[in-house]
């Protein structure tokens, strides 16, 4: 059921409240924002007051590095035309998530046939001894240290010594082979824990493998419409169903009182796999996903459609509201027809903060899909990729040329950027074209909207992004931009990054 002519007015209302006192202290991601664990998101609430004031209705908005989708669901839902590139391929899956919610009802449906037909099965593989079902076991290396059965409230339950019949069943999956579509690429990258002969068998426990499998079998019986979201959910859940989930232990301890209590961690950035570690149910770990997603599709508040194309072209001649498009946007922007974008949005890679093709191979692998790794923009510790300093500075100055050539006069740049190094700061200076083509008007600090290991915490890292503004000069529809300096913090001079502050 579409929103009544109230509640439509009482959302737009919503979307125009945006101000400058609101991205200082941004809410946790919540609903479609939160649903999957792609890294590099940024606060909606920048996003949207960018967007609401630097546009207007029927403006062209352009981000060419889409990552998690976030600016192409807002800048639809504010009544922009869109186009959006990533290279990623689970980033475009994601993007088109967004834009197009698959109906809450088949969704819905989907999962219940799902969990009829394949969770009985998922779950024979964690029988107990007792006829119930374990949640978690705990491993030690390859040795099995104990197995969980938690109830909802986290870490209550029952734990105990592994049995003769939990190593029996653990037995039959030692030598299964996994069915998942495409076996998994890793480079030698010692930054993100991974080497050219790491497998999906040393990702996840035969049992895992096997379940995964039966997910994957049963989602790909779905419709077309539904299947997208379901392995969506697969990968968003994929983390925790692998042997990267750690074991916190000592959480509490002081120097007077110590604790053996294990708790569940969870997956965090890269591939590291800890000694002590969780194996947890497949199942459970999908279905919370799942359920996860439909529960946000019918809270959500807009539930337009969009006209969505693969052709930047036909967003260009208004055919189309949104395109969202898979590959190297310096090629794909060569067919962008001068001074035809109004804003470009966009939070590109920054030098070898985070190697998104890399980190993203389980989840592609997982859905079947094929990244192209030669022509990502970043800096990579895998030196095999040949992907140096100056193969990035070379890179991203064709980009800011590019961007600069589609822009409108007035149009805007806006960029986000982090980096922990004078030298990468002074690269700016190096890809920006000439202030007669692209002036900086200013920036302003960016928090994030949820503190995350994701974030940079190497030596020197900053704690925020900066939204860095950048104006191609011109006096056609001449954007004002003197609101900007009502932001907190706002100001014309890069960081110091040296400074406590940062």
């Amino acid at each position: 059921m579409k929103s009544s002519f109230k509640q439509l007015n009482l959302f737009e209302a919503e979307l125009t409240s945006i101000t400058p006192e609101t991205i200082v202290l941004p809410k946790g991601y919540k609903g479609l924002a939160a649903f999957h664990k792609y890294w590099g998101k940024k606060p909606i609430e920048s996003l949207a007051f960018l967007i609401e004031n630097l546009t207007k209705k029927g403006d062209v908005v352009l981000d060419p590095f889409l990552g998690s989708g976030l600016v192409a669901r807002e800048a639809a839902i504010r009544q922009r035309r869109f186009i959006g590139i990533d290279i990623n391929p689970v980033a475009v899956e994601l993007s088109n998530l967004l834009i197009d919610l698959p109906s809450p009802y088949l969704l819905e449906k989907a999962i219940y046939e799902l969990e009829t037909s394949v969770k009985p099965e998922i779950y024979k593989t964690y029988l107990l001894e007792d006829g119930k079902f374990a949640t978690h076991y705990l491993w030690n290396g390859n040795k099995l240290n104990s197995v969980w059965q938690l109830s909802h409230k986290r870490n209550e339950g029952d734990k105990r010594l592994p049995t003769n019949y939990d190593y029996q069943i653990l037995k039959e999956f030692e030598a299964y082979q996994p069915q998942i579509p495409r076996p998994i690429k890793f480079f030698q990258n010692s930054r993100i824990n991974t080497n050219n002969s790491l497998t999906l068998k040393d990702l996840f426990t035969g049992r895992a493998l096997h379940n995964i499998d039966l997910l994957l079998d049963a989602i790909h019986k779905q419709p077309d419409t539904i299947k997208s979201a379901l392995l969506l959910s697969l990968t968003s859940a994929s983390g925790q169903m692998s042997n990267m989930v750690f074991a916190i232990t000592g959480r509490g301890k002081t120097k007077s009182q110590s604790t053996n209590k294990i708790e569940v961690g969870s997956w965090v950035i890269g591939y590291w796999r800890p000694t002590l570690h969780f194996e947890i149910n497949v199942w459970n770990c999908f279905i919370k996903r799942a359920n996860s997603l439909l529960k946000s599709i019918q809270q959500d508040e807009f539930e337009k459609g969009y006209q969505v194309s693969k052709k930047l072209e036909d967003v260009i001649h208004n055919k189309a509201e949104v395109a969202i498009i898979q590959g190297d946007n310096r090629k794909i922007l060569n067919n962008c027809p001068d001074e035809s974008i109004s804003l470009v949005l966009t939070d590109p890679p920054h030098s070898d903060r985070i190697p998104y093709l890399e980190l993203s191979e389980m989840w592609n692998s997982l859905i079947d899909k094929q990244p192209d790794f030669s022509h990502e923009i970043v800096v990579s510790n895998a030196r095999i990729r040949l992907k140096d300093k100056k193969l990035y500075l070379h890179e991203m100055t064709e980009f800011m040329q590019t961007a600069t050539r589609i822009l409108k006069p007035s149009g805007i740049l806006a960029l986000f950027f982090n980096a922990r190094d004078a030298a990468s700061w002074k690269f700016l200076k190096e890809v920006i074209p000439s202030s007669d083509q692209l002036l900086l008007r200013g920036l302003f600090p960016m928090n994030y909207s949820a503190n995350s290991v994701v974030q940079d915490n190497r030596k020197g890292g900053l704690k925020n992004d900066f939204v860095l503004i950048y104006q191609k000069p011109g006096n056609e529809d001449k954007i004002k931009l003197e609101f900007l300096e009502n932001l907190p913090n706002w100001s014309k001079e890069i960081p110091n990054i040296n400074s406590k502050s940062s």
